[in-house]
């Protein structure tokens, strides 16, 4: 990609200026200078034309295949922005795409603060590690549209196992006819309007076809695709998403107290917990993560419709990468709205969602290595399952035995953890 000349938003329009988020020759990845794109994606967060277009794309359930299916659908802004159904939550943990039984294969992240991930990169810290990226497994990594949530954002549309429509083309012309076209060509101009999409685009897309198009409206649509991901990041970067109004937030701003068992949890999670070595509680607005990647030896989930079909056993980073030395590692996530519900109804946690509680959580990370080995024969709801035993990991290769696992944490003190874990929520006095 041809190098740019610093610009100013005094010297061009936002249309213009946000362009060179896409513009490239045609052959990914598109970006060789990530650095210099940071200003013009920072001008598209800060536009609050762009943050409504991204919020009403990333609610519309019109793009997906049978039409219900959005991106909220995984990712519940009430459930802090993952899933939002206690029944699958309670079980296997992935939700179904817009096709019946077509399942994921993992349990939807949260995409809260998802904008603030670098670009996925190698870093000689700590010996050496990967850091960075979205998804579970990185490979959302930002190369190509210079910011990790972007990147990510443009592939449910595709996946069959998600919102499972054939062709980025039928994403862009159902934007095209949407509620919301005229605000999509108020932010990135009128070259979607010129796009002929054939006699009739909506049923070849319902049928899960692909559309014929000239070279030239191909070539548009690619832009609009990219344009449509960097808009849906852009509501993923705004306050909205990223609110910063726990009460973790105020007390670090000194407009709260903590309890005293609330203290405690913080106590512990900065010392004999080591839970702060990957989620990091430094600064004044903290992300608790540290966007490294990590096997901790969690169990795989017994209910997990991949691992039921298909023997899923997931790879995660090294998956991705191809490299037995990351293999079973999965994305450190935010701990921000850990426990954000609107209801006291099942959350699930980890990458399978095999914990049903913060509870089960902490007691795993605690007793992981003192607890025996489960027989086969023993499932999650049985009265020994975490109390007597824990299942053997998911991935045995690469399994953190340093930071976990044997932790010597008393049964008030995993109390304490949680309920300092609950102060991380926003939304708090409201």
């Amino acid at each position: 990609m041809a190098s740019h000349a610093p610009l100013s938003m005094s010297s061009v329009g936002l249309g213009a200026f946000l362009l060179l988020l896409v513009a490239g020759c045609g052959n990914e990845p598109r970006i060789t200078d990530v650095d210099a794109l940071a200003p013009a994606f920072d001008a598209l967060s800060a536009s609050t034309d762009a943050i409504d277009l991204g919020k009403a794309i990333f609610f519309d359930t019109d793009l997906s295949l049978n039409a219900n299916q959005s991106c909220a659908s995984c990712h519940d802004p009430q459930w802090g922005f993952t899933g939002p159904l206690p029944a699958i939550n309670a079980h296997g943990s992935v939700y179904e795409g817009s096709v019946t039984g077509a399942f994921g294969n993992r349990k939807p992240p949260s995409a809260a603060y998802a904008t603030q991930s670098p670009i996925l990169h190698w870093t000689r810290q700590g010996g050496g590690l990967w850091l960075g990226g979205n998804f579970w497994d990185g490979r959302a990594t930002g190369e190509i549209l210079g910011n990790p949530a972007a990147d990510q954002a443009q592939g449910p549309f595709l996946n069959p196992r998600e919102q499972a429509l054939a062709d980025k083309a039928c994403v862009v012309y159902f934007v095209s006819v949407s509620t919301y076209s005229g605000l999509f060509r108020s932010v990135w101009g009128d070259a979607i309007s010129t796009v002929d999409f054939g006699a009739d685009p909506a049923s070849t897309c319902r049928a899960g076809g692909t559309l014929s198009l000239s070279a030239a409206g191909r070539a548009i649509v690619d832009q609009a695709y990219d344009q449509i991901g960097l808009t849906i990041a852009s509501y993923e970067a705004s306050q909205e998403v990223n609110a910063f109004t726990s009460k973790f937030d105020a007390y670090l701003r000194h407009q709260a107290r903590l309890t005293r068992v609330e203290k405690q949890g913080l106590s512990l999670f900065k010392g004999k917990g080591k839970c702060s070595r990957c989620h990091s509680v430094n600064g004044r607005d903290p992300l608790l993560t540290d966007y490294s990647y990590d096997n901790l030896g969690v169990p795989a989930n017994p209910e997990n419709p991949a691992l039921i079909s298909e023997g899923f056993i997931d790879p995660g980073l090294g998956g991705f990468l191809e490299d037995e030395d990351e293999w079973g590692k999965v994305k450190v996530p935010t701990l921000r709205n850990v426990d954000k519900r609107p209801t006291p109804d099942t959350k699930s946690y980890m990458h399978n969602g095999v914990f049903r509680s913060l509870e089960q959580v902490v007691h795993f990370y605690n007793t992981r290595d003192v607890l025996s080995v489960c027989g086969p024969d023993v499932s999650r709801d049985d009265a020994q399952w975490g109390v007597t035993c824990w299942p053997p990991p998911e991935v045995e290769q690469n399994v953190n035995r340093s930071e976990l696992g044997d932790l010597g944490l008393s049964p008030q003190e995993e109390a304490a953890l949680v309920v300092f874990l609950k102060t991380l929520s926003d939304g708090w006095g409201s």
